[in-house]
């Protein structure tokens, strides 16, 4: 049975309206609502459905970032993750922390805890990079199937589907490996209050970058952070001529 690393991030929750600081070095995260990445909790929901399934004996989640991804890390036992790992990163580091970096923290962490497979969403919703779950397979020379939204388990290999811009693509891939999830994969399940008081005593442990051996030194400089250009009022036009002959003026409707 196999041992299952998630990789769970904590976001600005899909339904907050995102607000640019005013001296546009990022952001505004304070005081504003943050949740479980999407794509992350159908990774979690597919890792618990494994063990339920009895293909897994353990699911472990990992978070990096501040203090407050300890709160991600409590939902995903929650959800049923048997014990996390908080990989702690500083509020100024976390800035500037990549897919690079991450996916480093999740391939050592996947080799000292011995998993079979590292599930990841497919993207996050923050910063939409989808390059973890490739950079993670890269790093440790595992098969890396990525967008699965089916996952079947067979004896010592995994058969894929994977959503593609053409449709549908079914690979099969030897274990361990890596994945990621897609939207049609599951539908994560809600956490219940008891599982949300059994989830405080499941056990948490806290590391940093440094003692995994990676740096996390930035690679990048923001350089500005700016809304997107207000998009300019449409015109209804009458009929086929009409707009033909504003095409031709100015190329402007």
């Amino acid at each position: 049975m196999a041992r299952v690393l998630v990789g769970v991030k904590r976001v600005i929750d899909y339904a907050v309206k995102i607000r640019v600081k005013p001296d546009k070095t990022g952001v505004v995260t304070e005081g504003v609502k943050h949740s479980m990445n999407p794509f992350d909790e159908i990774a979690i929901e597919e890792a618990v459905r494994m063990k339920e399934k009895k293909t897994a004996q353990e699911v472990i989640a990992v978070s990096c970032g501040p203090t407050q991804a300890q709160e991600t890390l409590r939902t995903a036992l929650a959800m049923g993750a048997d014990r996390g790992i908080h990989v702690e990163i500083s509020a100024k580091e976390y800035e500037t922390l990549q897919p690079i970096h991450v996916s480093k923290i999740l391939a050592k962490l996947a080799q000292d805890e011995k998993a079979d497979l590292v599930l990841v969403g497919k993207q996050a919703i923050d910063d939409d990079c989808n390059q973890t779950a490739q950079m993670i397979g890269g790093v440790l020379n595992w098969p890396t199937a990525t967008f699965a939204s089916k996952i079947e388990h067979g004896q010592g290999e995994l058969t894929v589907t994977r959503e593609i811009d053409g449709g549908l693509e079914t690979i099969k891939v030897k274990t361990p490996a890596v994945l990621s999830a897609d939207l049609r994969l599951n539908e994560p399940r809600y956490a219940t209050l008891p599982n949300i008081m059994k989830a405080k005593k499941k056990p948490v442990k806290k590391v940093t970058a440094a003692d995994l051996g990676v740096d996390i030194s930035p690679r990048i400089e923001v350089v500005s952070v700016e809304d997107p250009p207000v998009r300019q009022a449409g015109s209804i036009i009458p009929d086929v001529d009409t707009l033909v002959g504003k095409l031709k003026e100015g190329g402007h409707i």
